[in-house]
């Protein structure tokens, strides 16, 4: 109905051309010339016919000039919905010139037009202009309303960031702003670019009738943890919920205007973001040489980053492939550059052990971050050779190359699937953490810890990337079974507990971080879909943006993960948001015959043999049931 009352106009007052607008606007402007003169004599002389007080030909020359003026000054040129302070006071000096043309054809014409007339005429053209454009774009508003695909939109946040993006959607064709939410109470009715500020609660009933499809967000100073709370209340509205970069965004270029923000990981998590800063830390890595594998990874190169800010002497980042390493090393060097922290790059994999003992022998290392390993799981689980040889002999090759070194630290970044391990990718994590505890067992001038953590949203391997990714396409996001939960945290976070674990550690230390509950993927799939401002696409909702489909576990994948063996081994430490965990381990004869039998059957390419030896010293998984 709303469109066929468009399509009864002549013509599209909407979508017209440039050169069309052009013609309007000149037409309009050549009417209100004559219009805005006569009106001058009526109001001056009282009289309806000027020509019985003036000669028609004095008004002509008048009239004719202004034509010219106006012509040369180019009015069709301003944009109708960008009508603002400037081009008002190019139609005030436009009638300026009226005036002067007006007192000039009377000076030489002697024609005897009362003084007052040229005034009146430049205010009439100036006032009769401004009001005519104002009706213009009131009328389009009106009309753009009648259309469909044009959502109206209500803007939280009436402060400089939600003025500013009303006045750039003023311009838009997708959008028209309806008006302001706010929690200010001060700011409430008033009128702030022609919008009402409007109290949050009345945002329910305006989507319930339809009058606004959609919320966006305006307020940059938001900290994550605010803008995730206030996320999460909207979602409930049942309208698009849109979330508008910050300034610093745009101007680094990380975002447009035009752009749909992506989700960011720590507004997915259902728990507060851990507060895990630290004095200590200072107290550990500076002045100290460190020594990070997998720098170029997800969390070895956030490792990297938190290391600067804690004053280390040296920075060695060792990393397998180049291209990753040349990235941080780039990424890192301009926050180098004001302090004398050395920047050491090293091309190597763990598994060569002579290039680890050079590394640690050339720099003089004194603290190793091991965070070089495979951890996508159907990768490890398809090459399970390949993902022993790293995750566990590499693991080994370095944390054995720190106690001949006699490093002061050395911390293993483990993971919440080598508990009673499913996968191949698990259980070589949980052997890896074996054999650093049987190295520890072998001395004790370097004091070894390992750090267990659940999923880190936004690392290589996490499941965001891949979300964003498939939403950017319009779907559908992927998930392999309906009930799959998972532990989750965010880089900083996992990369802050790792330092903090080397600083606490005394020695055969299992650190595990208390992650809050655990989120199942599917919600996260849907939490997605609406920050992303789409809806998702299901029975209930068929016309939706993003259809989420079920494809079934991958080989070794378990709905549930466990970041501890079990509950009795959990011990408080230091940090309330970090714990120990103390676990049954192997014994020293246990560890040393099956690091042998597993590189034997690495070097053999023996797969069967790899996974035999897993499945006879790692923990079996209980029974899983959808009940859990």
């Amino acid at each position: 109905m709303k469109i066929y009352l468009r399509r009864l106009l002549p013509f599209d007052p909407v979508n017209l051309s440039r050169r069309t607008k052009s013609i309007m606007t000149i037409a309009l402007d050549g009417f209100l010339l004559p219009f805005s003169l006569w009106a001058a004599f009526g109001f001056r002389l009282g009289i309806l016919d000027p020509t019985t007080y003036v000669n028609s030909g004095d008004l002509i020359a008048i009239i004719v000039s202004s034509y010219v003026a106006l012509i040369s000054f180019r009015l069709y040129r301003l944009k109708l919905n960008a009508f603002d302070i400037w081009a008002i006071s190019k139609l005030a000096r436009f009638s300026f010139v009226l005036i002067a043309i007006t007192g000039l054809v009377d000076f030489f014409a002697y024609s005897g037009v009362p003084r007052s007339v040229p005034i009146l005429y430049g205010a009439s053209f100036f006032l009769f202009a401004i009001v005519s454009r104002i009706v213009f774009i009131h009328l389009i508003k009106a009309l753009s309303r009648l259309d469909n695909t044009v959502d109206s939109v209500a803007i939280y946040g009436a402060g400089s960031a939600g003025i500013q993006l009303a006045l750039a959607l003023k311009q838009s064709k997708e959008v028209l702003p309806y008006c302001f939410v706010d929690d200010n109470p001060s700011i409430k009715g008033m009128i702030v670019t022609g919008l009402k500020v409007c109290k949050p609660s009345v945002l329910e009933s305006l989507v319930k009738k339809g009058i606004i499809q959609r919320v966006l967000i305006a307020i940059p100073s938001l900290t994550s943890g605010d803008r995730a709370k206030l996320v999460s209340k909207l979602s409930t509205l049942g309208c698009k919920i849109q979330v508008i970069p910050s300034y610093v965004d745009l101007i680094s270029g990380r975002n447009t205007v035009s752009d749909l923000r992506q989700v960011t990981p720590d507004e997915l998590l259902n728990r507060s973001i851990v507060d895990l800063g630290t004095a200590e830390l200072k107290n550990t890595y500076a002045g100290r040489n460190v020594m990070v594998t997998g720098a170029g990874g997800s969390i070895g190169s956030e490792l990297c980053k938190q290391l600067l800010s804690c004053n280390p002497r040296k920075l060695v980042m060792f990393e397998r492939g180049e291209h990753a390493l040349y990235e941080i090393d780039n990424e890192l060097r301009a926050f180098t550059q004001s302090n004398d922290i050395e920047m050491v790059r090293c091309l190597g994999s763990v598994t060569d052990r002579a290039a680890v003992d050079a590394a640690i022998r050339n720099h003089d290392v004194e603290i190793i971050l091991h965070a070089a390993a495979y951890k996508h799981v159907p990768m490890v689980e398809e090459n399970e050779v390949e993902g022993a040889r790293n995750n566990i002999i590499g693991t080994f090759e370095v944390a054995d190359a720190a106690r001949v070194a006699e490093i002061e630290r050395f911390i293993l970044i483990s993971t919440d699937k080598a508990v009673r391990p499913t996968n191949v990718m698990g259980a070589t994590k949980r052997l890896a953490e074996q054999l650093v505890h049987d190295v520890q067992s072998k001395t004790n001038k370097t004091k070894y810890s390992m750090v267990r953590f659940g999923n880190v949203l936004g690392s290589s391997g996490s499941v965001v990337p891949l979300f964003n990714r498939q939403i950017a396409k319009g779907g559908p996001i992927t998930i392999t079974h309906a009930d799959v939960t998972r532990y989750f945290m965010t880089i900083p976070e996992a990369a802050r507990l790792v330092l903090i674990a080397g600083s606490h550690s005394t020695g055969d230390d299992l650190f595990v971080l208390d992650m809050g509950k655990p989120v199942k993927i599917i919600d996260l799939a849907r939490k997605m879909i609406e920050l992303a401002g789409r809806t998702i696409c299901d029975e209930e909702n068929p016309n939706g943006d993003i259809k989420i489909e079920v494809t079934g576990l991958r080989p070794g994948e378990k709905l549930y993960e466990e970041v501890l063996i079990d509950k009795v081994s959990k011990i408080n430490s230091p940090h309330e948001k970090i714990f120990h965990a103390n676990e049954k381990s192997l014994s020293q004869a246990e560890a040393t015959q099956m690091y042998k039998q597993l590189k034997k059957a690495v070097q053999t390419r023996d797969a069967k043999a790899v996974r035999g030896i897993i499945e006879k010293y790692v923990e079996k998984p209980p029974v899983e049931s959808s009940s859990h």
